[in-house]
C-alpha cells in the first residue's frame, strides 16, 4: 500500500510515470484522507469528484503534475466546471463562462483539481470562518486555532495530507499567512509574474497575486515555473526571470546581507515565541554563511496599511455591488457578514480621489522599501507576530472594518509584515523552520528586491536542505 503522506506532488507525478499507480488510484487516496478528516477541518467546502473523473477518464496532460490530486482556493482560479461561493452567502454557486488562464496553465500540467477549499469572506480576513460553510476552518495541528487566511482552507488541507499541494491566492499575505500556520512552504512571486486575465486586470490596485501553499520548495518552483508569464492584455508585465524557479533549486546564493527585525516595523515588541523562532532563523542563515545584521526599514508603515485598507473596501464594494447588479436586486441583511458591510460603509466615504490618493500612498511606500533594499539583500522577519491565532478571534461579525484591520490587536497587529510586500510588489516567502513549545507551527519570513525571486527561490531550497521540515506532521 502506498504511504500517500511520504511523497511530495512531484514525488507522485513520478510514481504516474513510472505506472507505480494510477491517477485514479492516487484520488481515491486523495477522497479518502478528504473523508478521515475534513468533518473536523472544515477545509475542503466544494466537492467536484465526478468532474475530476471525467476528466482523468478523457485523458491528462503529459505535465510535470501529470494525474497529481489538486484543490483550488474557494477564490480565483476561475473554471467552467468549478463553481465557487468567494466564501459569501451573496455569491454561493457562483459559475465561470470560461476558464481563467491561470486555470488553463494549471491544468496544462496535468494536474486533476477536485474541489476548492475555504476562505473568509471576500477573502479579507487573517482566519477563515466564513459563515457560508457552516463551521470555522481548524489548523490541523490544533483544532482550537486558525489555519489563517485567506487561503486557510488550502492550508489546512496540505497540512493535513489531503493533498501535497494547493492553490492559493495572496493579497495580503493570504498564502504566507496560513503557510505560518500550518507549517508549509508560501511564495508570493513578484508582482504581474502570474497572469489575472480575463476577468482581472491587477487584483486590489496590483496587491494581489495568485500562488500555492507546498509542503516541499520544489514543488513550489515547478508550479509556479508552469504558470509564470503575462497573459493576453496584461496591464503590465514582471521583469522576466534569468532562467527558471527550478533552475534556482540548484543555484545557491552568494552570501546574502539579510536585515533582521524582530520587533513589528513601527518598534513594538512580538510575541517571545516568534521573537525567539527568528533569532533562531538567524543563527541558521549565519551558520550558512550569509550576513544577518538587526535593521528595520524606515518607510511610512502606517500610511501603507491605511491605504490597503482603503484599496481592499473598495475592492469588496466592488465585487458586491456588480453580484447585485447581475442579481437586480439590493442587498439584504443576511447576504453578508459585519466585516463586508463595514468594508462597503468605508468604501462610500472613499470618492475617486481618495482612492487615487491611496494608490499613490502605496507606490511610494514602495519606493521608501526599495531604497531599505539597496543596502540589503533580504529581510528577515518572523511571517506572523504571534503563533496562529485562536478560533473566533477574528470572525466576521463586527461591522467595524477599521478597527477589524488596524485596530489594537487586530489583523496588522497580528499580521505585520506581509502585507508591505503586496504594496511593494517584491517577492516574500513563509519558511516552516520552527514550532513553538505548544507544537503550532511559526513560520520564517523573507522578502527580496522586486524582481529577485530566483535568489529568494534558491535561499528557500537551501533552507529546505540545511533545516528539512518534511517529515513534520499534524497528528490529525
Amino acid at each position: 500500500m502506498l504511504d500517500y503522506d511520504t511523497y511530495d506532488m512531484t514525488g507522485l507525478a513520478a510514481l504516474v510515470s513510472k505506472r507505480k499507480i494510477t491517477p485514479g488510484e492516487l484520488l481515491d487516496l486523495a477522497l479518502s484522507r478528504l473523508s478521515d478528516v475534513n468533518p473536523r477541518l472544515a477545509a475542503v467546502v466544494i466537492l467536484a469528484e465526478e468532474t475530476a473523473r471525467r476528466k482523468i477518464a478523457a485523458g491528462l496532460p503529459p505535465g510535470p503534475f501529470h494525474g497529481v490530486p489538486f484543490l483550488l482556493k474557494d477564490s480565483g482560479c476561475e473554471a467552467v466546471d468549478f463553481p465557487s461561493h468567494e466564501g459569501s452567502r451573496l455569491m454561493t454557486n457562483s459559475h465561470w463562462p470560461e476558464d481563467s488562464n491561470l486555470y488553463t496553465r494549471l491544468i496544462g500540467t496535468g494536474l486533476v483539481p477536485f474541489g476548492r477549499t475555504a476562505i473568509p469572506e471576500n477573502a479579507i480576513g487573517v482566519a477563515t470562518e466564513a459563515a457560508v460553510y457552516g463551521a470555522p476552518t481548524r489548523n490541523p495541528w490544533n483544532l482550537e486555532h486558525t489555519p489563517g487566511g485567506s487561503s486557510g482552507g488550502s492550508g489546512a488541507a496540505v497540512a493535513a495530507g489531503i493533498v501535497p499541494g494547493a492553490h492559493g491566492s495572496d493579497g495580503g499575505g493570504s498564502v504566507r499567512i496560513p503557510a505560518s500556520c500550518c507549517g508549509l512552504f508560501g511564495f508570493k512571486p513578484t508582482r504581474a509574474r502570474l497572469p489575472d486575465g480575463p476577468y482581472s486586470g491587477e487584483g486590489w490596485g496590483g496587491m494581489a497575486i495568485e500562488g500555492f501553499l507546498t509542503r516541499s520548495v520544489r514543488d513550489s518552483a515547478t508550479l509556479l515555473d508552469a504558470v509564470s508569464g503575462p497573459d493576453l492584455g496584461a496591464p503590465y508585465a514582471a521583469p522576466p526571470l534569468r532562467e527558471s524557479y527550478t533552475a534556482a533549486l540548484s543555484a545557491s546564493p552568494a552570501p546574502l546581507r539579510i536585515a533582521l527585525c524582530d520587533t513589528r516595523f513601527d518598534g513594538t515588541a512580538i510575541d517571545p515565541a516568534c521573537r525567539d523562532a527568528v533569532h533562531d532563523a538567524a543563527r541558521l542563515l549565519e551558520d550558512m554563511g550569509h550576513i544577518v545584521e538587526p535593521a528595520r526599514p524606515d518607510a511610512d508603515h502606517r500610511a501603507m496599511m491605511e491605504a490597503w485598507t482603503d484599496i481592499v473596501a473598495c475592492g469588496t464594494a466592488l465585487s458586491v455591488r456588480s453580484e447585485l447588479a447581475t442579481l437586480g436586486r439590493a442587498l439584504r441583511p443576511d447576504d453578508v457578514e459585519g466585516v463586508t458591510r463595514g468594508a462597503i460603509a468605508h468604501a462610500a466615504t472613499i470618492d475617486g480621489a481618495g482612492y487615487l490618493k491611496a494608490i499613490g500612498t502605496i507606490h511610494r511606500y514602495g519606493r521608501q522599501m526599495a531604497a531599505f533594499f539597496e543596502n540589503w539583500d533580504m529581510l528577515l522577519t518572523p511571517t506572523l507576530a504571534e503563533p496562529p491565532a485562536l478560533i473566533s478571534r477574528f470572525n466576521h461579525q463586527t461591522e467595524d472594518y477599521l478597527d477589524f484591520r488596524l485596530g489594537p490587536g487586530r489583523c496588522f497587529d497580528y499580521s505585520p509584515y506581509c502585507a508591505a510586500f503586496n504594496a511593494t510588489g517584491q517577492p516574500a516567502m513563509s519558511v516552516p523552520l520552527c514550532w513553538s513549545e505548544t507544537g503550532l507551527p511559526i513560520g520564517i519570513h523573507l522578502a527580496a528586491r522586486f524582481g529577485e525571486d530566483e535568489a529568494l527561490m534558491s535561499l528557500a531550497a537551501d533552507l529546505e536542505r540545511a533545516r528539512p521540515w518534511f517529515h513534520r506532521r499534524p497528528e490529525i
